[in-house]
């Protein structure tokens, strides 16, 4: 991950926070791939920019890329299903025309997209191999961070789309506030990065599917089935912000009154990225991600007018890959019949990496505004209040 400005202190709060399994939050039937994350699909990578400067910059880039290679020479199968458009998908339409991604996915804020195209059009340009290439479809999505970050002083700048790209690795994804997390809010709470994944073993086959959402929406939180919203919820107004700050609260009461229980703004955005080694075509990736739109329910998300919910979705299987090679090209394509395992895969991979972008987050200051980050105690002993 690259770090833009003052960051230490957001890094080292971020690793004593839990992931949902932690607390014992374990969605559906199935097993998690060994570092429960989009990276379990071999071969993806993910990469982090994370500006943190002065008193209003809070926001940066996250980029996932299918695979190692150049992805414009080897484009993967891919899909995006819209749940509600009012936000920036750049990219979008040629992707559902044509059944193919060709760059590496970045995530950012809304007024950053344009400078997010620019630089994964030069990437890719500069790229070995592509001296002719005359078109490039870069694939950036966003949600607004207006909240926490000075957002009109458009601080992501192409080196630092380019610096999530070329740090983008294999392994371990960083949750919470970083990236393209860090101004974001989920249900009033501080919200971010977060990232699952699931095995489906089908006969004599494996296949993983990995999650990584960009968290900023709204509505009535709700974990492993816990209405979390009625007893424990976040400061409702701002001078209850200020005077926990002023009394140096570390977290907000657990309690609020009756009338407190209201839905926090459900306005804001989520981001969703998919992948899968199983051999899917373009049609079963666009089910796929909606599938993964609709495990947004899971957790509370009352689908607001003003919450732009996007997911993309990729296959890595090497048959499905698009190259410049003339004439037929044997594929290798799982029936119909056989993906509800994965869509069920994917439902429950979605929502335990909305958890994860709400556990790993810590709390954030910016713009005169602290959006404090779920408190874990309580959180834990509500769970086990209810029998989870």
């Amino acid at each position: 991950m690259v770090l833009v400005g003052c960051v230490t202190c957001i890094h080292v709060a971020t690793q004593g926070r839990p992931r949902a399994r932690d607390l014992g939050i374990q969605p559906g039937a199935g097993s998690p791939g060994t570092l429960n994350a989009i990276t379990d699909v071999a071969g993806v990578r993910v990469g982090h920019t994370t500006l943190v400067a002065g008193d209003t910059v809070r926001t940066g880039v996250t980029a996932i890329l299918p695979h190692a290679g150049n992805l414009f020479r080897q484009k993967v199968a891919g899909a995006v299903f819209v749940g509600n458009a009012f936000g920036k998908l750049a990219g979008s339409t040629q992707v559902q025309e044509l059944g193919t991604i060709e760059s590496p996915i970045v995530l950012t804020n809304t007024l950053a997209v344009g400078v997010a195209v620019d630089a994964v059009v030069r990437w890719t340009l500069a790229q070995p191999g592509n001296e002719n290439v005359r078109s490039v479809n870069a694939l950036v999505g966003e949600t607004n961070d207006g909240g926490l970050n000075d957002i009109r002083g458009l601080h992501v700048t192409r080196e630092h789309v380019t610096s999530a790209i070329t740090s983008a690795r294999e392994g371990t994804v960083e949750e919470g506030a970083v990236g393209a997390g860090t101004g974001t809010v989920a249900f009033g709470w501080k919200g971010g990065i977060g990232t699952s994944s699931r095995r489906v073993r089908q006969q004599n086959d494996e296949w993983t599917v990995g999650v990584l959402v960009q968290s900023n929406f709204g509505g009535r939180l709700t974990i492993a089935g816990v209405p979390v919203w009625k007893e424990l919820t976040p400061p409702s107004a701002a001078a209850k912000n200020a005077a926990n700050l002023e009394r140096g609260t570390a977290n907000p009461e657990p309690r609020t009154s009756h009338a407190e229980r209201r839905t926090p703004n459900a306005d804001g955005s989520c981001m969703i990225v998919v992948a899968t080694d199983a051999p899917l075509d373009a049609r079963n990736l666009e089910r796929l991600a909606a599938r993964a739109i609709f495990a947004l329910a899971r957790t509370g998300s009352t689908y607001s007018n003003g919450s732009g919910d996007f997911a993309i979705a990729f296959s890595t299987h090497s048959s499905l890959r698009v190259t410049t090679t003339d004439g037929p090209q044997p594929r290798t394509v799982l029936p119909t019949d056989s993906v509800s395992g994965l869509f069920e895969a994917v439902l429950d991979a979605t929502e335990e990496a909305i958890y994860n972008s709400l556990l790993r987050a810590t709390d954030t200051t910016g713009s005169g505004r602290t959006v404090r980050a779920i408190p874990i105690e309580p959180l834990a002993a509500l769970l086990r209040k209810y029998g989870r």
